[in-house]
């Protein structure tokens, strides 16, 4: 319990020797003010070029996601046609064969 008092009485003093401390407010010069203006329009100019840079690249990827597609869907319909072929041949060599009397073996 005296180690609580103690240290409450401490804390006591330290916030009213804080609070006695004059604060230190100075007024930027205008030199600051506009470095702090020119730095401000800098930034804004980097995020707009930053920005735009990001949209180009999302329009980039997009065309190249458009173009994987197409390809991909190309790729099967001639997938699919190759296939639908050698079926048809396949059936034209079964009609053939049995048109001139020979069975296919099993």
């Amino acid at each position: 319990m005296n180690k609580l008092l103690a240290i409450m009485v401490a804390g006591l003093f330290a916030t009213s020797v804080y609070a006695q401390t004059p604060s230190t407010t100075t007024t930027p010069s205008s030199a600051t003010v506009k470095a702090a203006k020119a730095d401000a329009k800098e930034s804004k100019a980097a995020a707009k070029a930053d920005a735009k840079e990001a949209k180009t690249d999302i329009a980039a990827d997009a065309s190249v996601a458009k173009a994987k597609t197409k390809a991909h869907k190309a790729k099967a319909k001639a997938h699919s046609k190759a296939k639908l072929a050698k079926a048809s041949a396949k059936a034209d060599a079964d009609v053939t064969k049995t048109e001139a009397g020979v069975t296919a073996p099993k």
